[in-house]
């Protein structure tokens, strides 16, 4: 599990986000370029949960697409058949659905895969769910830039 924690925290620092900005804490399994199942708590002083809603809090379906999107990165950017590639950000959302919500204190299972590469594009398909219940499901497209090198 180390070793995996140490993938998580070394592929966290390939994508652009700041720490305040990362839904993704601990990762349970990684096939690097392939696939990977991580998962998040839902923070009660979680900032934007304030004012979502006040009196009763609920995580943004958003965030679990950016979770969806944060984890695909790690995936990817884990490829050692592949360049790391600069600037990864979220750049196409397809297929989103939200059958459900989290609340603070719940701990989201996050797991994705890698659906196809072209240069600098990368197709996801993943879904979020919490204990049996499935809250999100989406494809995304992320994209960076290839190294000058490539």
């Amino acid at each position: 599990m180390a070793a995996t924690q140490d993938a998580l925290l070394q592929s966290l620092k390939s994508l652009p986000h700041g720490d305040e900005f990362r839904f993704v804490d601990e990762l349970s399994a990684l096939d690097p370029g392939l696939s990977g199942i991580a998962h998040y708590t839902v923070r009660e002083d979680a900032e934007f949960l304030r004012g979502h809603f006040p009196g009763r809090p609920m995580l943004p379906a958003v965030i679990m697409v950016e979770a969806l999107a944060q984890l695909g990165g790690v995936v990817a950017q884990s490829d050692p058949s592949q360049p790391t590639l600069d600037d990864v950000r979220l750049t196409a959302m397809r297929n989103v659905k939200v059958m459900g919500t989290a609340v603070p204190s719940e701990r989201l299972d996050i797991s994705v895969r890698v659906a196809g590469r072209l240069g600098n594009l990368i197709q996801i398909e993943g879904e979020v769910t919490c204990d049996t219940r499935q809250l999100v499901t989406a494809q995304v497209t992320l994209s960076g830039h290839l190294p000058a090198n490539v």
